[in-house]
């Protein structure tokens, strides 16, 4: 939980870098996250305003985890709009699973050390 907590103080931090498991963790309870919410809604026969609400709320915080995840890749942040192009966003897949680029980049010094 310490993860996605860490991941949403820096709200609006497209700066520096996120190590896989930051960025992962953050995803893992996004999920967590909309699925109690979307069950809590059916149980109470909701229309599932409430995940909608809270995936708005996220854009942000999930847009600068991401563009710190590709800069520990040694990548823009401008990567991001590979995953607006169907099938090619695969490639993004691809990068946030990547390793760390060792040492310092442009970007910062490196979070696992």
């Amino acid at each position: 939980m310490s993860w996605y907590l860490q991941a949403m103080k820096k709200y609006a931090d497209f700066g520096g870098r996120a190590r896989r498991k930051e960025y992962w963790m953050f995803i893992l309870f996004n999920i967590i996250i909309l699925i109690a919410l979307i069950a809590i809604e059916a149980a109470a026969g909701g229309a599932g305003i409430l995940a909608v609400l809270y995936n708005f709320g996220v854009i942000i915080p999930n847009l600068a985890v991401t563009t710190r995840r590709l800069h520990d890749t040694d990548r823009s942040g401008w990567y991001i709009l590979i995953s607006l192009v169907p099938l090619v966003n695969l490639v993004l897949l691809f990068f946030l699973c990547q390793d760390s680029a060792p040492g310092a980049n442009r970007f910062g010094a490196n979070p696992k050390v």
